[in-house]
């Protein structure tokens, strides 16, 4: 299989609604839509790194940069049969996980389609249909927030996350336990505390969460151990999972008691699985986080939230959720259960809107 010709896309797209966290408002979302030619048949991959480096050192035109002078020309044009001659081909080039998860994502949806199975065959996923909740961002009062987190109960979501920083934490998170006492609850922090300031979420553990996500910084391991040992609430780790080795020494130093997994802070599907499969062999629950992602990120996200050991609900919700306009003819509903259908398609199961892409580019380039 070799891949001859591959667009890039920079996408902008508006949000239906702001999206606040502990780094900033958002109204926009930028990301990198891949476009691999392979003897007749597309592949699509999205690279999630956003505009500014909040959430991660990456961004939308550093991993542009990576793509264009690195990743793309250690592919191009070589016969690479699988995921592991793929990542052979890269392994020369550190850091940069969006960037290469991304461009994988394109692998997997050649696969996929040469072979006629969705990611969820090629994967060994079991679920049909993923447990999802909404992720809420900050709101201007707790008050607004409480109507925020109604709203999406009656839509049918069955969890809730609301987005937590100093002075916006324990208040807002009582204030919506107290409006809703029985909703699965839980709370992230995008490492906006200390391990002296975390002291102040200790009134959380009274709160019956699901678990506090990422409360400290985004390198962080070991001061993540000193916090959960004050806890009875479960620690999640996010940004601080950045590859299967970082999971495994989490958990071993007991660091946390719950992994939040996504392909593109780890590198892609492939560091995924390996990370769901060092969780399982612990025994340590995960769940599939979200990255504001089109429809294409979103399907393979729901693709690898397929397999067994992704048991808490994901933060993956219905296309109607994110974007005034998305880029893929496949709409994700929410069915009355709080689930999502897996995509059954090949590949990642989705096919794009040439017109909604065009209108959403920003800048465009062609590797041969």
């Amino acid at each position: 299989m070799k891949i001859e010709r591959i667009n890039l896309y920079h996408i902008r797209m508006d949000l239906r609604s702001p999206f606040e966290t502990s780094f900033g408002r958002i109204h926009t979302r930028d990301c990198i839509l891949i476009e691999g030619f392979c003897d007749g048949i597309v592949g699509y991959g999205e690279c999630a790194a956003d505009r500014d480096p909040g959430y991660s050192y990456e961004t939308s035109l550093t991993a542009w940069h990576i793509l264009r002078d690195f990743l793309i020309p250690s592919v191009l044009n070589k016969d690479i049969r699988n995921i592991p001659e793929f990542l052979k081909n890269i392994q020369s080039i550190r850091g940069h996980p969006m960037a290469k998860a991304g461009l994988e994502m394109v692998y997997w949806d050649l696969i996929g389609k040469i072979e006629n199975r969705p990611i969820k065959g090629l994967i060994g996923g079991t679920y049909e249909k993923i447990k999802v909740g909404v992720s809420i961002g900050i709101q201007e009062t707790p008050k607004q927030l409480v109507d925020t987190v109604n709203q999406y109960l009656s839509q049918g979501y069955a969890r809730i996350k609301i987005k937590i920083k100093p002075g916006r934490d324990v208040g807002d998170t009582g204030a919506v336990r107290k409006a809703f006492p029985n909703i699965m609850l839980q709370v992230d922090a995008n490492s906006a505390y200390t391990l002296e300031t975390a002291e102040n979420l200790l009134p959380l553990d009274n709160l019956d969460l699901l678990l506090i996500e990422q409360p400290l910084s985004e390198d962080d391991l070991w001061d993540h151990r000193q916090i959960q040992k004050q806890f009875k609430t479960p620690i999640c780790l996010d940004e601080s999972i950045t590859s299967p080795r970082h999971a495994r020494q989490a958990i071993e130093m007991e660091a946390c008691k719950i992994i939040n997994i996504k392909p593109g802070r780890v590198g892609g599907i492939s560091q995924a699985i390996k990370i769901h499969n060092i969780a399982h062999t612990f025994d340590i629950p995960v769940w599939c986080g979200g990255m504001l992602e089109t429809g294409v990120g979103r399907a393979a996200n729901l693709s690898l939230s397929s397999l067994r050991g992704f048991t808490l609900p994901a933060d993956i919700s219905a296309t109607e959720r994110y974007y005034e306009e998305d880029i893929t003819l496949q709409t994700f509903h929410l069915n009355q259960d709080s689930t999502i259908d897996v995509p059954t398609g090949p590949g990642l199961g989705i096919e794009v809107v040439p017109e909604a892409i065009k209108r959403a580019t920003l800048d465009t380039l062609t590797i041969h």
